[in-house]
């Protein structure tokens, strides 16, 4: 089988991920392997498509091999999806899989961003293998490779893939034009909106004029497109020990000064390959200058999104969980899908509600799984990572559990108390009562404060 491995690591040859294939290579020598390196080579094959259009042609399998990068693929295999399906390269019935490096932070939504936009190109996706960034040095790992490879040519040899999701109902777009008049506006809380907005996008511009018509406060508009990126995220590290990205193109003064400074974020795109346009995408990656830290924690953030979003299931997904990793006050997106007008206005309300009442909420499943991920990833690297050390140690982010000593020795001594048969009888129907005992007590002392509000007043 024709093998034809997509490095989309923008560290090339130094990439951890390639390096599973490359030992797959050499464990498997009856198949053919040729390494297409898209993440380095992104801005060449903008100009000239034609050397990875060949090399596609030619595959029987097509294999992608990526780091996870805030939760979706690296910028330059978003931007090299792209180019793939502009040029129009004919992909139908040739089979697809991929290979992935991360701490397992969000590897589902990368896995499923890839699956998606090959399904689209009529490709046959096999499942593909999630490692841990180090599980090729385990013999564990390279069994787990060994396993995932065999049952991938097995799956290309009897025809087993994915299902491809059901399209999305056909849907004529209608134009959204402008519905709601401006309101008085406040400068007492800056919101800033960050765009990709094209030029010929009149859905979107009219959504964000009729939302920033409709918010109460003063609002700025940053387009990412018209940002001078000097490329995508590295993974060099660089910016580990000292905050600053080795790109000299003053994107992490950019973002610190003119987007992280504001009270409210809104992020405002039109869905395009189950994300949207690859500038949105290069200015996440970007972001890692902050690291692993949530610096804009507390901030409420919206979105409005103009595209068939209810169709999106990994992109409602990110969307929850971008919020809650960075916590984030999620106050609602508004869409075209509908009422549009509608959805808009109610969105700046809640921003606005949001803001003023300073609200918060618990992290859920999205926000506290990841959050344990980047806990451990970061104190085991301290050494390297030291300015996320430092904030995570500030923050209280270093929330062990076996470092509860005295909440462990607490349940020891009423897990013993309990093995004797004659507590256990005496206890019988009222451990129940005793552990909610706490919880009435708040309840009280509400319904006091209430009283005592109502008696001042």
């Amino acid at each position: 089988m024709k093998i034809l491995a997509l490095n989309a690591s923008p560290k090339g040859k130094y990439s951890t991920t390639v390096h599973t294939a490359l030992y797959l290579q050499q464990l498997y020598p009856e198949h053919v392997f040729t390494f297409l390196p898209v993440g380095q080579r992104i801005k060449s094959y903008e100009k000239d498509f034609a050397p990875a259009r060949a090399e596609l042609e030619q595959a029987d399998l097509l294999l992608f091999c990526y780091p996870v990068y805030t939760f979706i693929a690296p910028y330059q295999l978003h931007r090299f999806i792209e180019l793939v399906k502009a040029d129009g390269v004919d992909l139908t019935g040739k089979f697809a899989s991929q290979i992935t490096t991360s701490k397992h932070f969000y590897d589902v939504t990368a896995h499923r961003y890839v699956e998606e936009n090959c399904c689209d190109l009529g490709m046959k996706v096999v499942r593909g293998l999630s490692a841990d960034m180090e599980d090729l040095l385990s013999e564990q790992g390279r069994k787990q490779a060994r396993d995932y490879f065999e049952q991938l040519i097995f799956s290309c040899e009897h025809g087993l893939f994915v299902t491809p999701p059901a399209p999305a109902p056909a849907r004529t777009k209608d134009v959204y034009r402008r519905a709601l008049a401006d309101c008085a506006k406040s400068r007492e809380k800056d919101v800033v909106i960050v765009t990709n907005c094209a030029a010929t996008d009149e859905n979107l511009q009219n959504m964000i004029a009729d939302f920033r018509a409709a918010l109460p406060y003063e609002s700025r508009v940053v387009n990412l497109r018209e940002y001078p990126f000097a490329g995508g995220c590295l993974g060099c590290f660089g910016c580990a020990v000292t905050g600053k990205c080795v790109y000299k193109d003053g994107f992490d003064d950019f973002l610190r000064n003119t987007i992280q400074s504001a009270d409210a974020f809104v992020y405002a795109f039109t869905i395009s390959d189950h994300y949207t346009q690859s500038s949105f995408k290069c200015f996440d990656d970007r972001q890692f200058c902050n690291g692993h830290r949530t610096v804009t924690h507390g901030t409420p953030l919206a979105y409005l999104i103009s595209g068939d979003y209810r169709y999106e299931s990994n992109l409602r997904m990110i969307v929850e969980a971008r919020s809650e990793v960075g916590g984030n006050y999620l106050a609602g997106v508004a869409t075209d899908e509908g009422d549009t007008a509608a959805d808009i206005q109610a969105l700046a309300q809640n921003l606005t509600f949001a803001l003023e009442k300073r609200l918060t909420r618990p992290a859920n499943f999205y926000g506290v799984g990841g959050m344990k991920i980047f806990r451990d990833l970061i104190y085991v690297m301290q050494g390297l990572m030291k300015a996320d050390h430092k904030f995570y140690k500030a923050h209280g982010i270093y929330d062990f559990p076996q470092k509860q000593r005295a909440r462990l020795w607490q349940m020891r001594l009423v897990g013993g108390l309990l093995a004797i048969p004659a507590v256990q009888k005496k206890a019988k129907g009222k451990m129940t009562e005793a552990m909610i005992g706490p919880y009435q007590k708040v309840v009280e002392q509400a319904a006091q404060s209430a009283a005592a509000g109502k008696e001042a007043v």
